[in-house]
């Protein structure tokens, strides 16, 4: 397979080893970023540059995008410049960002429209060190002709890649994922708190708790880094995880699903967000139950 000329634009914390993965498994990269600084490391690691998205387009057989949002994703493809202009019938686009699901339908369908390219949403779990492991969860939504075509390209990502249904199932199903994670993120805060209120070492409760039923990733990742008050070099951002949430709530509007801890769980997110953290590790949401007197600035 390493024949398929790869693009990839969204060279971030998830994107940069991904692209990784892909060169290490003998693909051809081209890269992309809004902010080229970005992609220089890649260079070296073999991957090409392209002047522009019209650049990397016409160069490339599969275009895959990891972007902050569904706006951006939006401006990518279809602004000025962009992807819809470019394309060509044949190529696929396969799209590792969390973005809205109505919006991905809609995408699809243009992008199919205007230059004849098909989409495959493929957003993925696991973090900065599934992407460096290749250990990530892809769950996809698309053709069964689209997927399978993806699954080479995507096997260095992956340990588990799901096929969940048509354009757009993927997003949905990254949801459920962001849901689970942001309403345990919330109670990890206030359980490490709590602890710490009653003269609990915070610091053992992974050890304490480690493969009862209330041990998990997050909870794992999360709780040390709560007890510590280790809040530098976030491997990511409170803002994704409560805009992830806000497309929960959306969602279950447009579904006609209850999602009562999932919008608390974001109005708990937002509120800290708007407190300066937005840009901060999630784990800073234990600052919000400790006594002003013991809070740490991240």
């Amino acid at each position: 397979m390493s024949d398929i000329r790869l693009g990839f634009i969204g060279i971030g914390l998830m994107g940069d080893p991904m692209t990784r993965r892909l060169l290490g498994a003998g693909f051809d990269v081209t890269v992309w970023n809004r902010t080229p600084d970005k992609t220089r490391p890649l260079l070296d690691a073999g991957a090409q540059a392209a002047a522009s998205v019209a650049d990397l387009v016409t160069q490339v057989d599969v275009l895959m995008l990891c972007l902050a949002n569904t706006a951006a994703v939006e401006e990518v493809v279809f602004g000025a410049g962009g992807v819809s202009e470019h394309g060509r019938p044949g190529q696929q686009l396969i799209d590792l960002s969390s973005s809205d699901p109505a919006a991905t339908r809609d995408f699809a369908n243009r992008l199919e429209q205007q230059c004849g390219m098909r989409w495959v949403d493929a957003p993925v779990s696991g973090g900065v060190a599934g992407a460096e492991a290749g250990s990530l969860a892809i769950m996809c939504g698309g053709s069964e002709a689209d997927i399978a075509s993806t699954r080479p390209l995507l096997s260095p990502l992956a340990a588990h890649i799901t096929h969940m249904g048509p354009v757009g199932s993927g997003q949905v199903t990254k949801i459920c994922n962001q849901m689970i994670v942001g309403c345990q993120a919330a109670v990890i805060a206030e359980m490490v708190a709590l602890a710490e209120a009653s003269g609990v070492d915070a610091s053992r409760l992974t050890e304490a708790l480690a493969g009862g039923f209330a041990d998990s990733k997050p909870f794992q990742i999360l709780t040390p880094r709560m007890a510590a008050s280790d809040f530098d070099k976030p491997a990511w951002h409170l803002r994704t995880l409560l805009k992830d949430l806000d497309m929960a709530t959306a969602q279950s509007q447009r579904a006609g699903s209850a999602t009562p801890m999932s919008g608390l769980a974001a109005q708990l997110l937002r509120a800290h967000a708007n407190r300066g953290h937005a840009e901060h590790d999630p784990a800073t949401l234990v600052e919000a139950y400790r006594p002003a007197g013991s809070q740490e600035s991240p």
